[in-house]
């Protein structure tokens, strides 16, 4: 019996690294109590009263998740959450951003302008709409989900986000984004665009789907906030705005 203890106590002792460096992934303490029994590895080690238990750590998760959500989502959809950020503004695409000095050299600069902020109070519609998609994503997350989230890198909540419901997200915005561009009159601006370039030399754009340009633009900022906040909510104690959170990852 004494050398099968000795045994058990060699193989604790040679899983504390392992232990230690999954729990640093998301800035938990190496003594965090838990009874999560290996199914998320790293967390667990004791069965006494007020141990976190495999519930709480997948319930933690789906917290964080949800209120990286609900930040991103009010931050991007509002008025100016797209237009006056420089981190996600959307820009005209490529042909038209170069065709933005030939309008300047003709008057035509406000054509363009126009249009720029027309795309991006379309993007601002939109992004209401991925508020129930994250939502159910975060329902979806299975404990396997939260064991990846747990052990992956610093952005695997994130990736988590993109793999779930970026499709989600496409066929549920597009539409929106589409008629958005229609009532604030983006597509006859961009049309307008279009035309006075045409008629200037080298000024051509060739086939463009704008709506296609916006919609990914504004994916492209949806998951730029989701990944700061998932940083902030790792790192930084006061991001943690639950008790849930606090609890998890305090």
């Amino acid at each position: 019996m004494r050398r099968l203890a000795i045994a058990v106590a060699m193989l604790m002792l040679t899983a504390l690294p392992a232990q230690a460096q999954i729990l640093a992934q998301f800035n938990l303490p190496k003594n965090l109590p838990g009874n999560l029994g290996g199914s998320i590895p790293g967390l667990g080690g004791g069965n006494s009263a007020g141990k976190l238990s495999d519930a709480d750590a997948t319930a933690g998760l789906r917290e964080a998740l949800k209120v990286a959500a609900e930040r991103t989502v009010g931050q991007v959809g509002k008025a100016d959450g797209y237009l006056k950020d420089p981190a996600i503004r959307i820009p005209l695409p490529g042909m038209l951003a170069k065709g933005k000095t030939l309008l300047q050299a003709v008057g035509g600069a406000g054509l363009v302008d126009d249009l720029e902020t027309r795309m991006n109070r379309a993007a601002e519609a939109a992004a209401p709409k991925a508020r129930e998609i994250f939502v159910k994503a975060i329902t979806d997350m299975t404990l396997q989900d939260a064991q990846g989230i747990l052990s992956g890198p610093q952005d695997a909540a994130t990736q988590y986000f993109r793999r779930t419901t970026n499709q989600p997200l496409t066929s549920a915005m597009r539409p929106v984004i589409d008629g958005t561009m229609r009532d604030v009159g983006a597509l006859q601006s961009y049309r307008a665009v279009t035309d006075k370039l045409s008629a200037l030399p080298g000024g051509g754009v060739g086939g463009l789907d704008i709506t296609d340009h916006v919609l990914q633009k504004a994916l492209d900022g949806l998951f730029h906030y989701i990944a700061q906040e998932e940083a902030a909510i790792r790192s930084n104690p006061a991001a943690r705005s639950t008790e849930l959170l606090k609890k998890v990852f305090g």
